[in-house]
């Protein structure tokens, strides 16, 4: 039996992307300082990842589910999140 992947299951959102994301790290030198480095375990759809080489988070606003969750997750509150422009963003497929 094979295991679903983050990725199959966001096969089942459609998702029309605009060219600007909707999600922002306020300052970068917040996420350096930041020991846990959260933002890439909470997100359910892997948005968040930390890039050691740059130390940056890196934002893959493409996956977002919209589930607002890094509005409030993040210890710092260094993460603006709003809504798509409108006509972009998700649109679910099963429900």
């Amino acid at each position: 039996m094979s295991q679903t992947t983050i990725t199959d299951k966001l096969y089942t959102i459609r998702f029309k992307c605009d060219t600007i994301s909707h999600l922002t790290i306020k300052e970068q030198d917040v996420c350096q300082s930041c020991q846990g480095k959260n933002c890439n375990y909470f997100c359910p759809a892997d948005v968040y990842e930390w890039d050691p080489k740059q130390k940056i988070t890196m934002i893959a606003f493409e996956n977002c589910i919209e589930c607002g969750t890094c509005r409030i997750a993040c210890p710092a509150n260094n993460i603006k999140w709003v809504y798509p422009t409108g006509g972009y963003g998700i649109s679910y497929k099963m429900g």
